[in-house]
């Protein structure tokens, strides 16, 4: 099967910003438009053949001569910032939405999951909608049935599968939305950033499917803003940009470039001006990579999170700390920059800068948030930064790191043990 299962040529979607509100027309300004359109669409067709490229200020274009094309049995991942384009080109794939410009050729059956219900009715109950789910694809009905207990099975709706899903939790509707949308067989499966809906263990076993689906040969397209997962799952990606396609290939070398050009957000953050009335004040906090803020590395690597702050008046024990939370929120430790310096030290006001290392061999493979704070600990808050820094581990593919892919734990530590002959056999 030499042709792609999908071509993009030169797509583009124009949105007009706001909306037009019109009065109601009275008769006699009905009659004069009526009589002056012929005109208006000529003088239209000279403005459009003057045109210089200068766009209307009343439209915005969400895609623009995005062009690619995707392979039979492709995982594909779609990356970029928030409002780069990238569910606008899902709604055009899945023929939600018509494009403005260019066209889609796609072959195979498509099924989507763009967001929370797509493709769901609220009256329906979850088994009605799974054999809609089923005819929209084109599916039979004998088809459905032999994929139905598979699919409530992995949805874990079966308490509630007879009942509408106007009724579901978020969580339920879209376990459900995605184990039909993942098992009725579509040769081009399409999800967007909703899996965060659910908890960690289902996301989990929705990534695992996703994986499954393209190793049985059928095209997936992904997007996430999750970079450990869609590197994990995929082999090649893109990068939307304004949008625009800035670059498609290995997945890897993808994320790299949009981690690196900053347009991924909360590696750094920097605070202007004076807020007035603390006493020390956190300016500016990154984390950092042989000098420069990078917010993606291998397990086998380290960082340095560098904080910035300005102490105003002359202060007494004050520390910097940060809380190293999971993607769960939970803590994973916490350290300041009085660890093993006990006595109070005393600040007089100036500008200091504090770098904590942190050594990554122990951390799994996810997204770690990072939170700055300074106190005088049991006493008073002085500041607390309110952004989260965040940043991404992923397997460097070490043997050893290979070893702990099963193992329970939030960390993963490399601890070499030592063996000793007790007794020797007799």
């Amino acid at each position: 099967m030499n042709d792609p299962a999908m071509r993009v040529e030169n797509l583009g979607k124009r949105y007009r910003i706001g909306s037009v509100n019109e009065r109601n027309k009275t008769f006699r300004e009905a009659v004069t438009d009526k009589i002056t359109a012929p005109w208006r669409s000529m003088k239209n067709v000279f403005r459009k053949q003057a045109d210089t490229g200068e766009e209307r200020s009343d439209h915005i274009w969400a895609l623009k001569d995005v062009s690619f094309e995707v392979k039979h049995g492709e995982v594909v991942g779609i990356i970029g910032r928030n409002g780069a384009g990238k569910s606008t080109l899902l709604k055009i794939l899945s023929r939600i939405t018509e494009p403005t410009e260019g066209r889609v050729v796609m072959r195979g059956r498509v099924g989507s999951l763009l967001e929370v219900g797509t493709g769901f009715h609220s009256e329906l109950t979850g088994e009605e909608n799974i054999y809609l789910s089923g005819t929209i694809l084109g599916m039979r009905s004998n088809e459905v049935s032999r994929k139905f207990d598979e699919i409530v099975a992995f949805a874990e709706v079966e308490k509630f599968i007879y009942t509408p899903v106007k009724h579901y939790s978020s969580g339920m509707y879209m376990r459900l939305a995605f184990a039909v949308a993942a098992h009725l067989e579509p040769e081009i499966l399409v999800v967007d950033e909703v899996l965060s809906v659910g908890d960690a263990q289902f996301q989990k076993k929705c990534l695992g499917k996703m994986e499954l689906v393209g190793r049985e040969g059928r095209t997936v397209l992904f997007v996430s803003h999750n970079m450990s997962a869609i590197i994990s799952l995929c082999q090649r990606g893109m990068l939307l940009e304004n949008g625009r396609l800035e670059a498609m290939g290995d997945m890897h070398k993808v994320v790299t470039r949009y981690l690196s050009s900053g347009t991924a957000l909360n590696g750094n953050f920097t605070r202007q001006g004076n807020s007035g009335g603390k006493k020390l004040e956190i300016k500016q906090a990154s984390i950092e990579k042989n000098g420069k803020i990078c917010t993606l590395y291998y397990n086998s690597e380290s960082m340095v999170v560098r904080i910035t702050y300005a102490v105003l008046t002359r202060l007494t024990g004050a520390q910097i700390a940060i809380e190293l939370l999971t993607e769960s929120q939970e803590c994973l430790f916490s350290t300041t920059n009085l660890d093993g310096d006990y006595e109070k030290r005393e600040l007089d006001p100036g500008s200091y800068v504090a770098e904590c290392p942190i050594d990554l061999q122990m951390f799994r493979q996810g997204t770690y948030y990072i939170r700055v704070t300074s106190s005088i600990p049991n006493r008073e808050m002085l500041d607390t930064v309110d952004d989260l820094l965040v940043f991404e581990v992923y397997d460097d593919s070490s043997p050893l790191l290979k070893l702990g892919q099963n193992r329970h734990g939030i960390i993963l530590p490399l601890i070499r043990w030592r063996h000793t002959l007790n007794l020797p056999l007799t």
